[in-house]
């Protein structure tokens, strides 16, 4: 069984079972203003990386005068897209990426990703070596944001993955409690919006069973919630099972990333969450939504960087995949 087909009862036995007691208030304000720059019509303009994998391999193809690939992958490092941070020491990076974005006059859009048992092991494994290290590592990264704004995703798959080997010998409680202390800890930063990652619709089976859980692991505390992180689901599927799991939890906002969804997942054979062929890329990012808990459409996972090795000989989880690349836009309506 793949990691986005599980059964619906073995989710939400599994998450009733990882959630601690207690039922704080629910709220329904929503999320406080970030600073940033606005456009005309007051959306939010975000960070556009140039010295990201696709930056870097438009210069390539542009230099050796392969124009056609150059108009492609111009589709992709042209728009802003967020930037995983997964350093030992997070700091120096986040520091000079907001101040960069704070110079241009856009917001940046951080990924925290270096929760203790990464990916329980597979294509993206590693993190910080226990509980200790990663409160020390989150406090560093929002020391490097300090009063530059910044949204910030927290640890995709993080929440989702107390299902798997991560939550061995009770570590389950452990690991809502640092994304708990992750939430805490960036929103002590007076400019930083922060969304949790709450998996996608595949995983979303049953709503009612992710309330508890996301509640422990700070979700009230947060802006909101990050859906559809490295998924292909299509924003309309996405924005209904959000919504569902929005209600739950008092009417909270969400972001969706977008960025490989135009074409929606692979419904049969295959992978549908490994480099699945025929993907395209989705909507660009905005915060124009026309939906009051919808605050953004972001490319949260960079379009062009792999999902992992597959077993099909790709490149490993984060690097670049050229091919991969134009197929999507290729694939793009």
């Amino acid at each position: 069984m793949n990691r986005y087909g599980r059964a619906a009862a073995a989710l939400a036995f599994a998450l009733a079972v990882a959630a601690c007691s207690g039922d704080p208030e629910s709220s329904t304000a929503p999320p406080a203003a970030s600073a940033g720059a606005k456009t005309a019509s007051g959306a939010t303009r975000f960070y556009v990386d140039a010295d990201g994998a696709a930056a870097r391999e438009l210069r390539r193809v542009t230099e050796q005068g392969r124009t056609e690939e150059a108009a492609l992958l111009k589709k992709i490092a042209e728009r802003p897209a967020a930037i995983w941070i997964g350093d030992r020491d997070p700091h120096d990076r986040v520091r000079d990426i907001t101040a960069a974005a704070q110079r241009a006059g856009q917001m940046p859009v951080l990924v925290a990703y270096h929760i203790p048992d990464r990916d329980c092991g597979r294509f993206s494994a590693g993190g910080a070596a226990d509980a200790g290290e990663y409160r020390t590592w989150i406090a560093r990264f929002a020391e490097g944001i300090g009063d530059r704004p910044a949204w910030v995703v927290v640890e995709p798959d993080a929440l989702a993955h107390i299902l798997d080997d991560c939550t061995r010998g009770g570590r389950a409680a452990e690991r809502l409690g640092l994304l708990r202390e992750a939430v805490q800890t960036l929103k002590r930063r007076p400019a930083i919006r922060v969304y949790l990652d709450a998996g996608n619709a595949g995983w979303i089976a049953d709503p009612a069973a992710w309330v508890e859980p996301m509640r422990e692991a700070g979700a009230e505390e947060a802006d909101g919630f990050a859906f559809n992180v490295s998924n292909f689901f299509t924003t309309e599927e996405s924005t209904e099972a959000a919504r569902r799991l929005s209600d739950g939890l008092g009417g909270a906002h969400f972001v969706i990333d977008t960025s490989r969804n135009g074409n929606g997942p692979l419904r049969e054979g295959g992978d549908s969450w490994c480099n699945p062929k025929g993907r395209a890329l989705g909507a660009e990012p905005t915060t124009e939504t026309g939906d009051e808990r919808l605050d953004a459409l972001l490319w949260v996972k960079r379009p062009g960087e792999s999902d992992g090795e597959c077993g099909r000989g790709e490149p490993k989880a984060g690097d670049w995949f050229h091919g991969y690349a134009l197929d999507l836009v290729r694939n793009t309506r």
